[in-house]
Parts: C-alpha cells; sequence; structure tokens
C-alpha cells in the first residue's frame, strides 16, 4: 500500500518542524553544521511543501514526483552531512534516522494526489 499524498503532506509540515527544532530538542544545538544542516533542511522541506501540487500545497506549482526526489534528496544529504561536514564525533544518529525515514516515506508515496486519482476515475 502506498502513503496517500494527503498523509505525506502531513508529515511534511510535521517533519520540517521537527528538523528545524530536531538540534535544541536533542541538546546538540552548538551553532555548527551539526545544527544549520537539519534547521536549513527543514525549513526547505517546509518551502517546497508550500508549492507542491498536493492537497496541502498552498501554490500547487511542483509537481509530486518532483517534490519526492527533492525528498529523497534532502534525505540523503542529512544521512550523509555528519561525515562530509565533519561533526560525526559529536552527533550523527538524529541525521542518519530522520533521514532514513524522509527517504522511505518518499519511496512509498503516491506520486498522483488524491483530488487528481479521484478526477480521472470519474
Amino acid at each position: 500500500m502506498r502513503i496517500p499524498t494527503r498523509v505525506h503532506g502531513m508529515l511534511d509540515y510535521a517533519l520540517g518542524a521537527l528538523l528545524m527544532g530536531l538540534p535544541w530538542l536533542l541538546g546538540f544545538a552548538e551553532g555548527g553544521p551539526e545544527t544549520w544542516a537539519p534547521v536549513a533542511l527543514g525549513a526547505g522541506v517546509v518551502l517546497y511543501s508550500l508549492l507542491t501540487d498536493y492537497e496541502l500545497g498552498v501554490v500547487r506549482k511542483l509537481p509530486m514526483p518532483a517534490h519526492l526526489w527533492m525528498d529523497a534528496l534532502g534525505a540523503v544529504l542529512l544521512m550523509v552531512s555528519p561525515w562530509v561536514l565533519g561533526f560525526d564525533e559529536r552527533v550523527w544518529m538524529p541525521h542518519v534516522a530522520v533521514g532514513a525515514f524522509e527517504l522511505l516515506t518518499a519511496a512509498l508515496t503516491d506520486t498522483v494526489p488524491g483530488y487528481d486519482r479521484r478526477r480521472a476515475a470519474r
């Protein structure tokens, strides 16, 4: 079973907020890349979610497949950021865990919004 785009949208906004607060919630907000990598990626998730053509998009210009590719790319960047940006000796588990969750949801989500699917069925 695929994740409906409406559910994915709810996860997008929750994930964006979680990423922006994660360094403070888990106590690794040291002001360096370990802090700002998830904050920047979280802000990006919220921004392109607002622009996505799905039930919870506001502007609805970004096609759902492109959104899912951006999710996957952001997830991989988050997962490798501790090693690429050199903070893996301080913290890495939250970056990898949240990135893996985001990658999994991108892989399991429908590419056609529910309202398009209903319109095509008529």
